[in-house]
C-alpha cells in the first residue's frame, strides 16, 4: 500500500527526503538502502553502525532487544536522518523500525520521514541471516523479528515492497515513490 507524504515529508523544492528501508532482519535493508541513497545522491546511514556494543554482545549472544534495548539506538538513527535533513542533503538510513512506536520516536527526532518496507517471509528471513558471514545477528532471532514487526499501517508515509524482488527493481520502485511524493 502506498501513502502520500505530507508536503514537507518528501523535503522542499530541489531537497532530497529523508528516508528509513525499515524491516526485519535478511529483508535487504542495508543493500536496497545503499542503493537508494546513491540513486538519490545523498548520505547512507547503516542502522546497524549505530548499535551500542552492549546491543551487539546480546544480539550476538542470541538475546532479543527490549523497547528499551532500542530506545538509545532509534535515537542515535534518528539523530542522523535529522543532522541530514538539517543540512538539506537528505538521507537514507537502513533501520528495522519494527514497531509502529519505534517509527513514531523516528518521526518525532525527524519530522517528515518517509519509510521504505521491505517485507519479507519467516522462512526467506532464516535463509539469509543464515547465509550472512561476520554480521552479529545469528538467524535463531529471526522469529523475535517478526513477533515485534507492525508493518507500517495506512496512515503512515510508508511504501510496503516485496523484499524478495530483485534489489534493483526494489531501489527504482523506492525512487519512483519519493520522486512521486515530492511531486504530488
Amino acid at each position: 500500500m502506498e501513502m502520500k507524504p505530507e508536503p514537507d515529508q518528501a523535503g522542499s523544492a530541489g531537497l532530497v527526503p529523508v528516508v528509513v528501508v525499515m524491516g526485519v532482519a535478511g529483508c535487504g535493508k542495508s543493500v536496497v538502502g545503499s542503493g537508494l541513497a546513491e540513486a538519490l545522491g545523498c548520505r547512507f546511514i547503516e542502522g546497524d553502525g549505530l548499535h551500542p556494543p552492549e546491543n551487539v554482545a546480546r544480539m550476538a549472544g542470541g538475546q532479543p532487544l527490549t523497547d528499551a534495548h532500542r530506545a538509545g539506538w532509534l535515537d542515535a538513527v534518528g539523530a542522523q536522518l535529522s543532522e541530514a535533513a538539517r543540512a538539506g542533503s537528505g538521507g537514507v538510513a537502513a533501520c528495522s523500525a519494527l514497531k509502529r512506536a519505534y517509527r513514531d520516536r523516528l518521526r518525532r527526532i525527524c519530522p517528515g520521514l518517509v519509510f521504505i518496507h521491505l517485507a519479507i517471509d519467516r522462512e526467506t528471513a532464516r535463509q539469509r541471516v543464515g547465509r550472512r558471514k561476520g554480521h552479529f545477528m545469528p538467524a535463531t532471532l529471526v522469529d523475535s523479528q517478526f513477533a515485534t514487526l507492525e508493518p507500517p499501517a495506512g496512515d503512515e508515509a510508508a511504501l510496503n515492497l516485496d523484499g524478495t524482488r530483485p534489489v534493483a527493481e526494489l531501489v527504482a520502485a523506492a525512487a519512483e515513490f519519493l520522486i512521486r511524493a515530492k511531486t504530488a
